[in-house]
C-alpha cells in the first residue's frame, strides 16, 4: 500500500483519539478519589445540590462533572439522584476494607506530574518528577517523609488487594505452613493470605520504618497472632526463611543485577521443596497483549533509576539460573501473574 492510499472512508481516528484524550477520564476519576465522592455516596444517595454542598462544587462544574463520572460508568443516576456503580461502591469506598484508592491517590498525586515528563525519560533513561531531588532514588525520598510512606503503602495496598485475594485461591496453601512477604508494605497481601488460610504463619519483611504501619494494619485485621513484622533490607541481609518466598511488585522495581541478586536470596531462604512466587504485571513473551505490563514498565523508567517489567520467560529464566529446578507461569487477576517456582 502506497502511502496516502488509505482514507478516512476505511479506517476511524476513534481509537487514536480515545488515547489520546485519555488523561481526561483518568483526571476525572482520580479527582473523584481526592473529593472523596464515592466515600460520600457509600453513605447515602444525593442529588446535584446536596452532593455538591458535601464536596464543596462550584455550581458551573457540578452537573458535568458527575454526569461525566455517569457517562464513563462510574456513577448511577436515576431521577436526578447519583449512586455508585457495584464496583466503585465497593474498590473506592475509604470506609471498606477492599479500598483500593490508594493507588489512585498516588497517581493524582505523584505519577501525574512523573507521567508529564514521560518524553523527557524516554530520551534520557532517567526518572522524573519529585524523585528528580532524592539523587533518583524513590525509596529513599518516600520512606525519609513520614506522609510520602504511608501514602506509598496504602498505594500497594491498594495494587495489591486483587491479586492477593487471587493469589490465596491459586496456590495450594494446605500443603505449606509458613510464608514470607518481601516487602509487604502495609500488609495487605499478608493479611489476605493469613485470613484465608489461619493454619498459616505469616511473616512480613520491609524496612524498619514500616514496622509500625504494617503492625497497626495486622492488628485492625485481628492476625497478630498469626502475622508478625521482621525488620530489613533484602540487599543487606539474608531474607526470613519460610516454606513459601512471596515477591509481589518487587522485582519490577530493580535493574537485572538486582533482579538476579533477589531471586538468589529467595532461593538461599527456602529449604529443598521450598517455592518461590514472584508476581506482577508480567508481560506476554510476545510483548503485544498485556498493555498494561508494557505501560507499567514504562511507570518504572519514570519513578526508578533501573526498574522494568518483565515476561515470564525472563523470570523463568532467572529462576533456574539461581538454582530452581522447576518454574511455571500462572494467571491471576486482569493483568497480573505469578511464576512459581521450587527449590
Amino acid at each position: 500500500m502506497t502511502r496516502g492510499s488509505t482514507t478516512m472512508n476505511d479506517v476511524s481516528p476513534a481509537g487514536i483519539l480515545q488515547i489520546g484524550m485519555g488523561f481526561w477520564s483518568s483526571k476525572a476519576l482520580l479527582s473523584a478519589v481526592e473529593l472523596g465522592l464515592f466515600t460520600t455516596l457509600a453513605e447515602a444517595p444525593l442529588d446535584a445540590e446536596a452532593l455538591s454542598a458535601r464536596l464543596g462544587l462550584h455550581e458551573r462544574s457540578a452537573r458535568d462533572f458527575l454526569d461525566a463520572l455517569v457517562a464513563l460508568g462510574l456513577l448511577d443516576r436515576q431521577g436526578g439522584i447519583y449512586r455508585n456503580t457495584p464496583a466503585t461502591g465497593l474498590f473506592l469506598d475509604r470506609a471498606k476494607p477492599s479500598y483500593i484508592g490508594g493507588l489512585l491517590e498516588m497517581a493524582n498525586n505523584r505519577l501525574w506530574t512523573s507521567w508529564g515528563a514521560l518524553t523527557e525519560a524516554l530520551r534520557s533513561g532517567r526518572p522524573q518528577g519529585d524523585v528528580k531531588g532524592a539523587g533518583d532514588d524513590l525509596f529513599t525520598m518516600l520512606y525519609a517523609d513520614p506522609a510520602k510512606l504511608e501514602g506509598f503503602l496504602r498505594a500497594m495496598t491498594g495494587v495489591s488487594l486483587p491479586t492477593a485475594h487471587a493469589l490465596a485461591q491459586a496456590f495450594p496453601w494446605g500443603e505449606v505452613g509458613s510464608f514470607v512477604d518481601i516487602g509487604c508494605a502495609q500488609g495487605g497481601l499478608t493479611c489476605v493470605i493469613a485470613a484465608a488460610h489461619p493454619h498459616l504463619q505469616g511473616t512480613g519483611f520491609d524496612l524498619p520504618a514500616v514496622g509500625p504501619v504494617f503492625e497497626r494494619y495486622v492488628a485492625g485485621k485481628g492476625l497478630a497472632g498469626q502475622v508478625r513484622f521482621e525488620p530489613g533490607s533484602f540487599f543487606e541481609r539474608p531474607l526470613p526463611q519460610a516454606d513459601v518466598v512471596i515477591m509481589g511488585h518487587i522485582l519490577h522495581d530493580w535493574d537485572l543485577d538486582q533482579k538476579r541478586l533477589l531471586v538468589a536470596k529467595a532461593y538461599e531462604a527456602l529449604a529443598p521443596g521450598g517455592r518461590f512466587i514472584a508476581y506482577d504485571a508480567i508481560i506476554d513473551d510476545d510483548r503485544r497483549q498485556n498493555a498494561f505490563g508494557l505501560l507499567m514498565s514504562l511507570n518504572m523508567l519514570v519513578e526508578t533509576p533501573g526498574g522494568f517489567d518483565y515476561t515470564a520467560a525472563d523470570c523463568i529464566g532467572w529462576m533456574r539460573a539461581a538454582g530452581f529446578s522447576d518454574a511455571r507461569h500462572q494467571p491471576l487477576d486482569g493483568p497480573n501473574s505469578m511464576v512459581v517456582a521450587t527449590k
